[in-house]
């Protein structure tokens, strides 16, 4: 039985892995439209980016790992059609591969803002090259706007910042975060920024930007400021990678969408931030675009690629890393939810807070505490319990 993986992702190579260990021998092949062997993207916004990093130490495994795999990587070929009954994916360069299993684990693409054309100046931060492309952009600017206040916009703007450079991060939200995380939790955010030389200019939308020559010279917002830039950041999150299915008769819904074992059709699975599934315990679809996700959800999927019959039902986890400030969530944080401190004290930014929801916990979230926040993990781990949820951990930190 032959394995087919369509994005070399953390994801991608996390489950080629799993399906080793699980005793698979057969034939695996890695496809992905990048030239570059797995590596890894959180460290994209923030040691590489800062130049601590190079390439190497973004790579997820040496090349003596990945030859004792025995996998294919067919890399530089983007999957452009896939016909579900023959399991086949047509690629760009003409390929046909043909898998008994299929996993889609084509993550996302950055959002871009519409209009902007070829603007020199202008970048986003998906891929390793892009994050090339900017980290050369930052040696010759001076006023850098980051255009978004999401996790991705925030972590840039910390970064570039602590590069001595003159930072602006601009976004409709009142504080970063602010819908993921609440006002109280956002607001300390914002407060972190701007006491670290951050400029903030949220609250209101971007419209649009300015030009000189065709090099980026300013960022319109919609109160009608002109905020100066010699090199903008868009950093409005990203969308599932989906594209490429359209046709296919797969249902595509923000995202892959899959059954509880990560199943969109008979031999056809998906894994990390491309994949909507069915999560049993919370009985609902749910997405998550994390690292930690893309590692377990991928040893469930090849669980079930070997006959296991697995379904996925984590504990949401998420985390920043801004300045000097670690932010650790487990659940589902919302802006909808109760938020009281539990432990800590928010005026020196290390505690923990506890979101509820008709006064059970949903979400737990920590600020520089680590070890405390896992601690009350628990927490949350016994309301779902309570309500007979069936949650689980892949890496062994859960429950059934």
């Amino acid at each position: 039985m032959t394995a087919l993986v369509i994005g070399a992702s953390a994801a991608g190579l996390s489950t080629v892995e799993a399906l080793r260990r699980k005793g698979y021998r057969d034939t695996i092949t890695v496809l992905d439209a990048e030239p570059h062997l797995p590596y890894d993207r959180p460290p994209l916004s923030k040691q590489f980016l800062a130049g601590v990093w190079d390439f190497g130490r973004t790579r997820l495994r040496p090349d003596t790992m990945l030859s004792a795999l025995d996998a294919e990587f067919v890399l530089g070929d983007s999957a452009v059609a896939l016909d579900v009954e023959r399991r086949t994916v047509h690629t760009a360069a003409g390929r046909e591969l043909r898998a008994d299993a299929i996993v889609v684990a084509t993550g996302l693409r950055a959002r871009v803002l519409p209009g902007l054309g070829e603007l020199r100046g202008v970048h986003v931060l998906r891929t390793v090259d892009d994050a090339t492309a900017l980290r050369k952009g930052l040696v010759e600017a001076s006023r850098v706007v980051v255009v978004g206040d999401g996790v991705l916009g925030a972590e840039i703007a910390a970064t570039t910042r602590m590069l001595g450079l003159s930072v602006t991060m601009a976004g409709p939200q009142s504080a970063p975060l602010e819908s993921q995380f609440g006002p109280m939790v956002a607001g300390l955010l914002a407060e972190l920024h701007a006491a670290e030389g951050v400029e903030l200019r949220l609250g209101t939308a971007v419209t649009g930007m300015t030009a000189v020559d065709g090099l980026v010279s300013g960022v319109r917002l919609e109160d009608g400021e002109v905020v100066p830039a010699d090199l903008v950041v868009v950093a409005l999150g990203a969308a599932p990678a989906t594209e490429w299915l359209a046709g296919s008769g797969l249902e595509l819904d923000n995202g892959l969408v899959c059954d509880s074992r990560c199943r969109a059709a008979d031999g056809i699975y998906a894994a990390g931030d491309v994949a909507r599934w069915h999560h049993a315990g919370l009985d609902s679809l749910l997405r998550l675009e994390n690292r930690t996700n893309a590692t377990e959800q991928a040893a469930c999927v090849a669980a079930n690629i070997v006959g296991e019959a697995q379904s996925y039902t984590p504990v949401p986890y998420f985390w920043t890393d801004q300045f000097a400030t670690k932010i650790q969530a487990y659940g589902l944080p919302s802006a909808a939810a109760e938020v009281a401190v539990a432990e800590g004290h928010l005026e020196n930014r290390r505690f923990v807070v506890h979101y509820r929801r008709s006064g059970e916990v949903v979400a737990v979230l920590g600020c520089n505490m680590p070890k405390q926040t896992r601690l009350h993990r628990e927490h949350l781990v016994r309301a779902w319990a309570a309500s007979g949820d069936p949650i689980e951990n892949l890496s062994g930190e859960g429950f059934r």
